[in-house]
């Protein structure tokens, strides 16, 4: 694991969850719009947040911190999927 392939790794998944809220909302433009902007909001936050820790100064083994991260990144976004089918399943 490499800071290039982290970067990637990040674009796509939380790309994803984005892109899932955005069909969700255009399908169901009657279901709780607030709830997904704040999950969404969550979501830009994560983004930053992990993009912010790739491009910090790393000192040591540099695959051992990419795979945290990558591990962090993904319970973070499976966090955020539960959100979401949370919202998605309120009626």
């Amino acid at each position: 694991m490499n800071l290039r392939d982290f970067k990637k790794d990040v674009e796509y998944f939380i790309g994803e969850f984005v892109d899932d809220c955005t069909l969700f909302v255009s399908l169901n433009p009657d279901k709780a719009d607030d709830k997904v902007a704040a999950v969404l909001e969550e979501a830009v936050d994560l983004y930053n947040e992990m993009k912010d820790k790739a491009n910090a100064k790393v000192e040591g083994k540099k695959a051992a911190y990419f795979t945290a991260l990558r591990k962090e990144m993904f319970d973070k976004v499976d966090a955020l999927y539960e959100k979401l089918s949370g919202i998605v399943s309120a009626k």
